[in-house]
Formats: structure tokens, sequence, C-alpha cells
């Protein structure tokens, strides 16, 4: 999962970039970088958090009115510097890449480029594949000037060989702007624009809190297989392309997302607010009955609040955050998850001693978190834990840039959930229902293939395990089972 914001305008847009990542900060917490140009290509990039990176760039070197943007969390490729996006390359046009997402057909698709087009891969960042396949598909109309419908057919054929999640945006030097989506639309791409005294700047995003945070008004979301190309003079054009569907990532809502963001037409923390009262359903069918209802900061506290509401129990803030400590759930190493959870987290004794507790977590994954917390709430002097997750049973990993690892990991493909719960030391464990997920989100189809196994791109036994081998090589991850 990454973050990418793209920028055209007439003025500047390298803080517009900076600015922008930051929005996004929590899509990613391996690299920064990004990309800018008027005549050349000017990159800069670096390990770590965007701050970090450009605390003491002087952005004016990075001048010019096109620019692309990207924070990296690592699924596929190595965590290293040469892997950090953006991407750019010289040949058959000027042209630099920002992606959001995975590609699930990476083996097949980088022999066909070494074998039929020459293209040598010089990281193992799926990225690569995409830049160089659109590349390909460029060269073959490289005779005069590009059109929109030459660009909008190269896109075409990119998506048809192209196979998994990603939202892409680019910059053809000297031609304009493009952003297009798989056939599923999985990945999140929203497009916006703001209004300047020297004319509009056009603006990509992944997530529309970008375009709060900058003054920008959000024009809409991408749909599946769409295409759109912003020529040098901004003047844009739309087609849709490839679409086999719609399956867009139903964990944006749960996980990922800002709860301010708007993802087709719906508040992130609205959406929570409805999986949370959709829980008291299940909730109440257990018979158990809480004195409070927790979240587990920050992500979890809407769902909280939903299931408190609708089961007429009180809410309390019973766990202490320290903020200054990233997100658990996309740390690189199962011993760095605990040692985030561990600094993270803190009960508050008076709110918890003596009483039944109700904790939701947005999922469980590992079961890392939940065990740790489940045992601080103990310590703490909690009556009974009941651990509720609003998101059902995780038991396939994700291949669309989801980091939930290998099959081995994934504590609910491995336990039922009385054996969760003994892991864990709680109580009780309440999952939210795969059925009612479903029911909130009909008139949105979602990919839940991490709860159900049905992958809406489609993926052999073999893929999958080539994929799950690469997590472990690339992430250095011990042999032994996690719980």
């Amino acid at each position: 999962m990454c973050g990418i914001v793209g920028f055209m305008g007439r003025t500047d847009v390298a803080p517009e970039i900076v600015h922008g990542l930051t929005s996004l900060q929590h899509r990613g917490q391996d690299a920064a970088g990004l990309v800018t140009f008027d005549t050349r290509f000017r990159m800069k990039k670096g390990l770590g958090l965007a701050a970090e990176v450009f605390r003491n760039v002087d952005l004016k070197a990075f001048a010019g009115p096109w620019g692309l943007g990207h924070v990296r969390y690592a699924t596929q490729g190595k965590d290293d510097l040469m892997d950090a996006q953006p991407f750019a390359i010289n040949y058959p046009f000027g042209i630099a890449m920002v992606h959001n997402g995975n590609v699930t057909n990476f083996n097949e698709l980088r022999k066909e480029l070494f074998e039929q087009k020459h293209r040598l891969l010089e990281t193992s960042n799926d990225l690569e594949l995409i830049l160089y396949t659109l590349a390909s598909q460029l060269e073959q109309r490289r005779l005069g000037n590009l059109c929109a419908e030459d660009i909008f057919d190269s896109v075409e054929e990119t998506q048809k060989a192209v196979q998994g999640a990603y939202s892409t945006i680019t910059i053809i030097a000297n031609e304009g702007m493009l952003a297009f989506t798989d056939p599923y639309g999985i990945r999140p791409l929203v497009m916006g624009r703001k209004f300047t005294k020297l004319g509009i700047i056009y603006g990509f995003a992944s997530e529309s809190s970008t375009f709060d945070y900058l003054g920008y008004e959000k024009v809409r979301d991408l749909k599946p297989g769409e295409a759109i190309f912003i020529d040098k003079e901004r003047q844009s054009d739309t087609k849709e392309l490839t679409v086999q569907g719609r399956a867009f990532c139903v964990f944006e809502y749960i996980y990922f997302a800002r709860e301010d963001s708007h993802i087709h037409g719906r508040l992130v923390a609205g959406e929570r607010v409805r999986m949370g009262k959709k829980l008291a359903e299940t909730f109440r069918a257990t018979g158990l009955q809480p004195d409070i209802v927790v979240d587990v900061p920050a992500s979890a506290y809407f769902f909280a609040s939903g299931l408190a509401e609708e089961l007429g129990v009180p809410y309390r803030r019973g766990l202490s955050k320290n903020k200054y400590i990233g997100r658990s759930f996309i740390s690189s190493s199962q011993t760095e998850r605990e040692k985030v959870v561990r600094q993270k987290l803190n009960p508050i004794k008076e709110i918890v001693e003596g009483k039944k507790v109700a904790v939701v977590d947005d999922s469980i994954v590992r079961g890392t978190t939940s065990k740790h917390l489940v045992k601080l709430l103990r310590e703490s002097g909690a009556k009974e834990v009941y651990f509720v997750s609003a998101a059902p049973p995780i038991r396939f990993p994700c291949i669309y840039g989801i980091d939930m690892s290998i099959k081995r990991e994934i504590i609910a493909a491995n336990y039922e959930i009385d054996g969760i719960a003994r892991y864990i030391g709680a109580d009780a464990v309440i999952y939210q229902s795969l059925e009612d997920l479903r029911e909130l989100y009909n008139d949105l189809p979602c990919c839940y293939a991490c709860f159900s196994g049905n992958y809406p791109t489609g993926i052999g036994s073999e893929a999958l395990d080539e994929i799950e081998r690469e997590r472990v090589c690339s992430k250095n991850q011990q042999k032994e089972l996690p719980f």
C-alpha cells in the first residue's frame, strides 16, 4: 500500500507535492520521493518519512509546473532506496511514473519484457513493469506527435498485459499528465483541481483528504479501467478502457484510508460507524454484556462509537496512544511490530479496572497487537476482555498491495475463533461477519479476497506461492510461526 500524488499547472508544484505526501504519510513509511518536470526531470527520493527525506532539501532546485510524489510501504520488492519511487526513463519518451498497488504476474511480465522488448529491469519494484510496458506501447506509436487516442490505446494494451491492482500517475515529457487505474478499480485514485490567478492546477491523489489539505476541489474518483490525460495546454480527456468489473478494496474503508477522506461518495468515518453498528447484531447474539466499549487508537474509534451507540453501552477512551509511534500493521518485521505495540498503547487503569471491557480494533491479522492489549487490560484490572474485530476473519493474504504477509502468519488461517481467543487471552473474540459486511456494500462491488480467498483478478496457486516466497525473502522473515 502506498500513497501517490500528481500536480500539473503553470507554477512550481514541488511544495504541493511535499505537503500532499505529508497528508498521505499513513499509507507508507518506508520511503518517499518526488519528481518534477519543466525541461527535464528533477528527482529526489530517500528512505523514511516524507518530513525526513525533504527536511533539508531546497525545493527551489526542483521547481517545475508538473510533478509527482510517492510514499512507499513495501509489499513487492526490496525495502531499499533503489526501489523507492518515482521512476523515470528517457526513451522512447521522457516518462516518469508513480503507482499504488501490486502486480501479480511479475515474473511472467518481466520475462516477456526481457525476451520480446529487450527491457532489463534494474529493481525489484513492480512499478518498473508498468512503466516499461507503457513505454513499449508508446514506442509503437512514436511517429509524429502523440495524441490522446494514441496514449489511450497504449494504456489499454498495458492494462491487458499487467495483472493485479494499480493506480498510476505518469508524466510524459512535453505531452502531459496521465492517470489510469486497473480494470477492476481496486486501488483508489481521486482527481482534483484548484483555480489560481495563473489558471487551473490539476491534481491526482490516493485520497480526497489531500485536496482538503491543499485547498483543492475534488472533481471525482477514477472509475475501474479509466484513463485521464491532461495535455500540455491543460485540456483534459478521459476514456474508460479495459473494464472487467468493479472490486474496490474494502480494507480502504476498514483501515488504510484517513477517516476524513471521501471514497466513491462515502465518508470513511461514516463507513466505520456503520460497520460498528452492524457489529452490534453479532455481539448481541453472543449473550455477552460489556460494561464499557473502548477502541484501539486511532483507526478503531468510529467502529467503537457505532458499536457502543447501538448496544446502549458507554464508550470510553480506555487506551492512551503515543502519537509519535508509527502504525504497527505496516511495520516491516514481526520484531518491529511487537516493539511498536509495546511503545504505542497504555491502558487508563481507572477506566477499565473492574469492568467487562469490549475492546474494538479494525482487524486481527497476526494477533500480535491483540494479544498484547488483552494482557495490558488484564494487568490494569479489567474483569473480562472481549476482543472485537470490525473486519471479518482474515484468512488469506492480500496480493493487491496490502501486506497481510504469508498465510502461515495469519492467525485466522490457522485457528478457529475459540483458538484465537485462547491464543490472545481474551474471554471472547467477536468478528464482523462477511455476510454483514457484504450487505453494507450491496451498491458498491468490493474486493473481499482476504476474507474469502476469491481474488477478483484470478490467480493460480503457483503464482500465489511465488508471491509469498518473494515476501519472505524481501522482508527476511523468520521461519518459525509468530503465534
